[in-house]
């Protein structure tokens, strides 16, 4: 029941408005409006709270609320929403045309009917515009816009533009990215925008864009602001201010600079402080770019540190904002609405102030003196513009410091796109014939025609183009290109560059910069002169006259300052139609705007930019998407299992999306568990002597990891452990008579926290595992090396409090006596299970859902999850604006749908799936939504995408709750699960919530249904509560997915005999063995399969016996084929089956699968043909007794034959030998003892079985951070971790493989009769040279697999 509900209260300049917010699950809104009575004060947002009884005091609370706001006054901002056109004279309105004089632009007041009612041009067309100059520099916060009074004449969008002096003009943009407001729907209705950043102007100027088609352009408009007041100071290049604080003023660890300034020039230094010690810091103009450079020493020739680079294209002559906050060690630099933090260097921290000088710095910073005008300079709250003004003592005026600023007029023309040219006619005649154009441009795009002309004598053409980001000349005529030039270089940064052609006296010379970007000449055998048009940008649409031709691109980018022979083109006139011809241009502005600064390219992908778009290049990342904001690699060692890979190196990325870098871990997948194992700088045992004059010894570990990486991989692990060991004689560990311990470690984030415990024990125990067990050697103590005898023994154990590690360093204290030694060993961290990767819900019916906070993804969001479901539809996850909303549904059962408004209207991302996705089986979907694109991907399917507007809104803005599972409306809910839910690389934790949520159940069995396929060879999935395993128990293989072979080497005295059961008690002296002893042992079939690899012939690769003498043998006879031999029957002859394939002897690996149905018999070598047979005898196999391997000793049932090769034993490699449900070589090298498996002679685990083994020299399973291609976003290991030239490799394999062939055809015969067994390799000793009573070897590394080392083989 709803108790209480919240009224939120607006009071604006005409109404109350109320908002009813319910504090329940009703979601009902309402909302009131009263008239105002009395406006006493700005707006503001007030909050009530009313019983649901009493909803009839609803009329009293609005009053209540005044005479309380009129009592206590206002608070925030002060108002700026003051009328600013109603009272201006009809002289200050301008426009482009107007249709009569009852139509001119000073009718175009809001709500007047004055003349006709409004402003209306001569034409309707995009190139109108109606100016309005208000005086003064104004803050102008809003606009509202007013078809013609009585009219069918309306805007139904529109630009604006503003500008301080009626030139150079500046959009305004919504977004950084809008450029057009929404106009009216009718001549009467009042539309209002509120400018999202207020602008300071004295000239506005309004473009319509569209109008009522029916009708007209028709406008009348109003904009609200207040008086903007402010001290300006302009620098002409050798002036400037110089502040020194008074010698009194108290110092103080927080310095505020701000300021505004305007500039044509893009290079000059704005400020320069001069603190203590040669300390300087400055601000500077770099190529339009502000950087913040600290410097030691007082010369411009001393090499700054840069901190920090802003903003972009600031030699516009408008106005930027600057800021500069130093606090301490921190520092913010904000350039508009940017802001940049650095962390200053320790020797800059005490940077004390001594003088500040402004504009002019006398040769202290490369960059020279700031040419143009300040703003508001304030350092410290000292307004220093106005203490020079009132000629105060502590600020120095130098040269011709004006308190105004004069700006230069210098009118640009922007080309927007293909439509855009440029057509201005030749009217000067030069005696010689010769001619001059020059001009000025600007752009992002590597192409683009700039110039082009007739060449009247020659009948040819000029063009003067960018390729590249070259200039290149050309004269064509009749096809052929008669002359070319080249210049310049990377001539698309945006900056401006000049540009003049001459020619003059049969030459033709060609600059770009004034020559410092380069120039040409050239002396052709031709006039080059022009008396046509010449067409700047690109040519008309319809040339019928054919003078202008554009093979190229068209230019996009600004010019100015265009000359014709040295004159001066005004292109106000050209505006005004009144010189030349032109279309689809923007006059007097430049248009540009800097995609790349900031950069939206996240992980520090390369941002590219054309004049329309940017372009984010990720390699080497790490991350990819339109804006590398999506990993490419997977957060945990659990995610690559789940992808079927097995033990190697790989990239994880613990949060995805997030700040934290990739990090190159060890997988080591396990049947149980998947460790993650991240190494240090010394996991080996280190011996430890006494050394003089130490009393102790300090060691420190240093991760292969960086400290955030290392603490959210910690984070996300089920379980982390780290080895600690501590080996000694006579040197104690942690007790001590007075409590303190000797020794200690420190672990945990950062540089770590001390700890007293050891490897075993409990936090804050001051004991070992010894003392936790109760079987230290010393019972008075609690570890053993504290007992201090002279003996050696240890103290180690694994540390598994996961906030203590990992171990940071070690201090070890008792090492300075006389005798004493010991050792230390940190092993690597290991972390398995990954508490993100399997949190999950289950949603039983489709109304129940999650609700978390409002996603905030305004710029960038990714939303990733697992589902699986029987239904056919239903939303997973859904977050709604007040426009905007974002929503993932499954649409139908082969469809995902990924739904979204950012303000451009709704957009759907769609992908197709070709099997049902309402299978109850795990599918992958990963959502992606940037200012770029939206793109969707399902399971391995192709990604979709869909790109966003160019010039539309980008921001996603959310408000309500996010729900899983379901919608606000409690509609089209999803009945299924839902796992490993991640936004922006956070995960959600949806069963901690399910836990609260009626119809919501925490977690989701059934995995196998997904993941079963990864367990191969007939190995068995068995569900976990978090997952899975593959049980290899009923085959040959072993490993995580059943899918590691395992062999062994076999020397001739080699033998494994498998007992399959022992009969029952039975009369010795019994002649017949009952047949219903062995009646469980009777087969009517079996599948028999091996690989083996052998130089020997003819040699037994397998036996079975049978207490009825009967038997099956496998052999390769002296031809190097297979035999099958047979024997059913103790009566009758043996039945052979041999093969066809030949050379099995050769050493190579080979496969042999054999299986029986009653008669029948197949038989499959490697991949060829199976042969098939039918024995003779009654197909049945009684009594089995044994399975033998290698040499058989028992022959005497055997034909004399068979006999002499069982007496010879087997040398090579056997592998993955399975006979029906047995697997007696896995028994043997994997549970000897358990099993009734005899082994006789020498027995070696190999991988000589392994396909892999083949090449000795095999890499490491690497992920690559370099390699963004391919394999590595779908978890594939990656090869080669050191790289080489192929060539080199090639030369070098060739002559090694020459030598080696050579060795081996002499010793070949000396290997072959070697009877030597392989050796294990021992582990390595420790780092310093050992005592002879030492007894400690170092351990196995943790980096190990979990499978063996492979042995070499040789035949």
């Amino acid at each position: 029941m709803e108790l209480m509900r919240i009224w939120k209260g607006t009071i604006n300049a005409e109404t109350f408005e109320f908002e009813e917010i319910s504090l329940g699950a009703g979601e009902e809104r309402s909302s009131v409006s009263l008239p105002q009575q009395q406006p006493c004060f700005s707006a503001a947002s007030y909050w009530f709270i009313m019983d649901m009884g009493t909803k009839i005091v609803a009329g009293i609370i609005p009053r209540l609320a005044l005479l309380l706001l009129c009592l206590n006054g206002t608070t925030g901002e002060e108002v700026c929403d003051s009328p600013l056109v109603s009272n201006l004279l009809p002289s200050s309105f301008r426009s482009s045309s107007k249709l009569s004089s009852s139509h001119a632009p000073g009718f175009a007041k809001l709500n007047r009917r004055d003349g006709a009612g409004g402003w209306s041009p001569l034409i309707s067309d995009r190139y109108q515009w109606l100016e309005v100059d208000l005086g003064q520099r104004t803050k102008i916060s809003a606009v509202a816009t007013q078809g013609r009074y009585g009219s069918s004449d309306w805007l139904t969008s529109y630009l604006l533009m503003f500008s301080d002096t009626g030139h150079n003009w500046k959009q305004y943009r919504q977004e950084d990215s809008i450029g057009s407001f929404p106009g009216n729907s009718n001549a009467d209705s009042v539309v209002q925008y509120k400018l999202q950043q207020p602008v300071v102007a004295r000239f506005l100027r309004l473009f319509p864009l569209d109008w009522n088609p029916n009708g007209r352009i028709g406008l009348r408009l109003e904009t609200y602001g207040c008086p903007y007041t402010s001290d300006v100071v302009g620098f002409d290049g050798s002036s400037g201010l110089v502040y020194r604080p008074s010698l009194g003023m108290k110092r103080i660890s927080r310095d505020v600079f701000t300021l505004k300034f305007k500039t044509l020039r893009n290079c000059g230094t704005l400020l320069h402080a001069e603190g203590r010690e040669g300390l300087h810091l400055s601000l500077e103009l770099e190529r339009g770019k502000l950087l913040l450079l600290l410097r030691q020493g007082g010369t411009s020739s001393t090499e700054p540190q840069r901190l920090a680079s802003l903003g972009s294209l600031l030699d516009d002559q408008h106005w930027h904002y600057v800021a500069v906050e130093r606090r301490s060690f921190h520092l913010n630099l904000t350039v508009d609405k940017h802001t940049e933090r650095v962390q200053i260097p320790a020797q800059f921290s005490n940077l004390d102030i001594e003088q500040l000088r402004v504009g002019s710095v006398q040769g202290l910073s490369s960059k020279g003196n700031f040419h143009g005008c300040l703003e508001n300079l304030l350092y410290n709250g000292l307004n220093l513009i106005e203490l020079a003004k009132r000629n105060d003592h502590t600020v120095a005026v130098l040269g011709n410091v004006t308190f105004s600023c004069t700006e230069p007029v210098s009118v640009a023309v922007t080309f927007l796109g293909p439509q855009s040219f440029l057509q201005l006619p030749w009217t000067t005649a030069s005696p010689s014939g010769g001619f001059t154009v020059g001009f000025q441009f600007r752009t992002w795009n590597k192409a683009g025609l700039l110039l082009t002309f007739d060449l009247p004598r020659e009948g040819g053409l000029l063009w003067l183009y960018l390729s590249e980001a070259r200039l290149r000349l050309q004269i064509h005529k009749s096809g052929k290109a008669l002359l070319e030039l080249s210049i310049g270089s990377a001539l698309n940064d945006g900056q401006w560059h000049s540009v003049e052609l001459n020619s003059r006296r049969g030459r033709l010379s060609i600059s770009v910069d004034q020559g410092e970007g380069g120039s040409a000449q050239a002396s052709p055998s031709f006039t080059v002169t022009t008396q046509s048009d010449l067409f700047f940008g690109g040519c008309p649409l319809q040339d019928d006259s054919q003078e202008c031709r554009n093979p190229f691109n068209v230019f996009q980018g600004c010019m100015r300052l265009l000359t014709l022979d040295n004159r001066n083109v005004d292109l106000i006139m050209v505006q005004q139609k009144q010189l030349g011809n032109y279309s689809n241009l923007q006059i007097d502005m430049c248009g540009i705007i800097d995609r790349c600064s900031p950069s939206r390219c996240e992980h520090g992908g390369r941002c590219s930019q054309s004049w329309t778009v940017f372009h984010c290049n990720c390699s080497d990342s790490g991350y990819s998407g339109a804006t590398c904001h999506s990993s490419v690699y997977e957060q945990s060692c659990e995610a690559y299992k789940h992808n079927g890979n097995t033990s190697g190196y790989f990239y994880i990325d613990a949060d995805g999306s997030g700040p934290i870098g990739p990090q190159l871990v060890l997988c080591n997948m396990t049947e149980q568990n998947t460790w993650m194992v991240i190494q240090h700088n010394n996991t080996e045992l280190t011996r430890l002597r006494p050394s003089p004059g130490v009393d102790q010894y300090l060691v420190h570990f240093g991760y292969s990891s960086e400290e955030a990486q290392l603490l959210a991989a910690i984070s996300q692990s089920a379980h982390c452990e780290q080895e600690l060991s501590y080996h000694c004689r006579k040197s104690r560990l942690l007790n001590t008579p007075e409590g303190s311990p000797f020794s200690w470690w420190l672990g945990g984030h950062s540089a770590g926290h001390v700890q007293t415990y050891w490897g075993g024990a409990h936090p804050g125990s001051q004991q070992c595992a010894c003392g936790l067990q109760g079987d230290c050697v010393d019972p008075q103590h609690y570890c053993n090396c504290d007992a201090d005898r002279m003996e050696w023994t240890e103290d180690s154990g694994l540390l598994t409090h996961k906030e203590s590690l990992p171990v940071r360093s070690l201090v070890l204290g008792d090492v300075k006596r006389s005798g004493s030694e010991a050792a230390y060993r940190v092993g690597p961290l290991r972390c398995h299970g990954d508490k993100n990767f399997w949190n999950a819900a289950f949603f039983d019916r489709e109304t129940s859902y999650l609700h978390f906070p409002t996603f905030h993804g305004e710029l960038s969001a990714d939303i990733s999850f697992l589902f699986k479901t029987t239904a056919s539809s239903g939303v997973f996850l859904e977050n709604l604006g007040i426009k905007d909303f974002i929503r993932i549904e499954l649409s139908s059962s082969t469809q995902v749908v990924f739904s979204f408004d950012v303000g451009n209207g709704p957009l759907d991302v769609r992908v197709e799936s070709n099997v049902p996705l309402n299978d109850n089986r795990w599918h992958r979907v990963r959502a992606e939504r940037n200012i770029k694109e939206a793109s969707l991907r399902l399971d391995d399917l192709p990604v979709a995408t869909q790109e966003a507007p160019a010039d539309g809104h980008f921001h996603l803005q959310l408000n309500s709750q996010l729900f899983i599972g379901g919608t606000a409306s409690r509609q089209k809910g999803f009945r299924g699960c839902i796992r490993s839910l991640q936004l922006n690389g956070v995960t959600l934790d949806l069963e901690e919530r399910a836990k609260i949520t009626p119809g919501v159940r925490p977690g989701c069995p059934g995995h196998c249904s997904s993941y079963g396929s990864l367990c191969q060879n007939q190995g068995r999935c068995v569900e976990k509560p978090n997952g899975f395993h593959c049980d290899c128990s009923l085959t040959a293989y072993t490993g995580v997915f059943c899918n590691t072979e395992v062999s062994a080497s076999f020397k001739s005295g080699t033998s494994i005999s498998y007992t399959f059961k022992e009969p029952y008690e039975l009369s010795r002296n019994s002649s017949a063995l009952p047949s219903s002893i062995y009646s469980d042992m009777t087969l009517r079939g079996e599948n028999v399969s091996l690989s083996f690899r052998t130089t020997q012939s003819p040699a037994l690769l397998l036996y079975i016996s049978s207490y009825y003498r009967e038997y099956l043998a496998l052999l390769i006879n002296k031809h190097d084929k297979l035999e099958v031999r047979y024997k059913l029957d103790s009566s009758r002859d043996t039945e052979v089956l041999r093969s066809s394939v030949r050379s099995l002897a050769n050493g190579q690996l080979h496969s042999v699968t054999v299986r029986r149905v009653a008669h029948a018999v197949s038989v499959q070598v490697d991949q060829n043909v199976r042969e098939d047979i039918n024995l003779t005898s009654d197909g049945e196999f009684n009594a089995i007794k044994s399975l033998v391997l290698g040499r058989v000793h028992e022959s005497e049932d055997l034909d004399p034959h068979l006999a002499r090769l069982a007496s010879l034993g087997f040398t090579g490699c056997l592998s993955v030998v399975q006979f029906n449900s047995i697997s007696p070589l896995k028994a043997a090298l994997l549970h000897p003892d358990t099993s009734p498996v005899l082994i006789t002679g020498p027995l070696v685990k190999s991988n000589c079985g392994s396909v892999a083994s083949a090449n000795p020299h095999a890499a490491e399973n690497t992920h690559h951070l370099s390699d963004q291609s391919g394999s590595v976003g779908s978890g594939q290991p990656l090869v080669n971790a050191i790289r080489t030239d192929s060539a080199l490799i090639g030369g070098v394999i060739a002559v090694v493989i020459f030598v080696v062939l050579t060795g081996l055809a002499i010793i070949a015969r000396f290997l072959y009769r070697r009877k030597d067994t392989y050796r294990n390799q021992e582990g390595k000793g420790v780092k310093q040279e050992d005592s002879p009573d030492f007894p400690f070897n170092n351990q196995a590394d943790s980096q190990n697999l979990s499978s063996e080392n492979p042995k070499e083989y040789f035949i």
